[in-house]
């Protein structure tokens, strides 16, 4: 088995051989053939073995330049090129934006009133306290009653000096 596939080794490089050198005594030597000479640019170096520029007759050869035109596979288009442009940054000034100031919301819900023939007092609740106010009493020292009406109830928030109202319900 072994002596075969060395067989087959030798079979094939000797035919392989043989069609190198012999390709050389199958090329045809009529004078009617062109002959190309390969040119190469001034700035390549000269390539051992390239063919003469003209034949030992002394007849003259169309020369055939087989040096590459430039890359080609660059892109090419009609458009110009895009050009950047230039980012300077400028310092940002923000202003801070000043909200007018505000009450907070009303903190008292309303629970009821005792109205007698000298005296309306109405009762609050914020949470768990209680608060039985007449007109002009302040409460907690921020809120201070400034009237009272069938309707509603007139407030004032003492920091700002800021009216809110709270209804109280209606004449009925």
């Amino acid at each position: 088995m072994k002596s075969q596939r060395v067989v087959g080794w030798l079979a094939f490089l000797g035919v392989a051989a043989a069609l190198t050198w012999g390709s050389e005594f199958f090329q045809s030597t009529e004078e009617g053939d062109d002959t190309v000479a390969v040119v190469g640019s001034p700035a390549k170096a000269r390539v051992s073995g390239a063919l003469p520029a003209a034949p030992a007759a002394g007849k003259p050869v169309q020369i055939k330049d087989l040096s590459p035109a430039g890359d080609l596979f660059a892109a090419r288009s009609w458009k110009a090129a895009p050009t950047l442009a230039v980012v300077t940054e400028q310092p940002v000034n923000v202003t801070p934006v000043v909200q007018a100031p505000s009450a907070p919301p009303m903190p008292f819900q309303f629970v009821g009133r005792l109205d007698d023939r000298t005296d309306l007092q109405v009762f609050l609740q914020n949470g768990e306290k209680i608060y039985v106010v007449r007109k002009g009493d302040v409460i907690d020292e921020t809120w201070r009653i400034e009237g009272i009406s069938d309707v509603e109830l007139s407030f004032v928030y003492l920091p700002l000096h800021l009216s809110q109202t709270l209804s109280v319900g209606s004449t009925q």
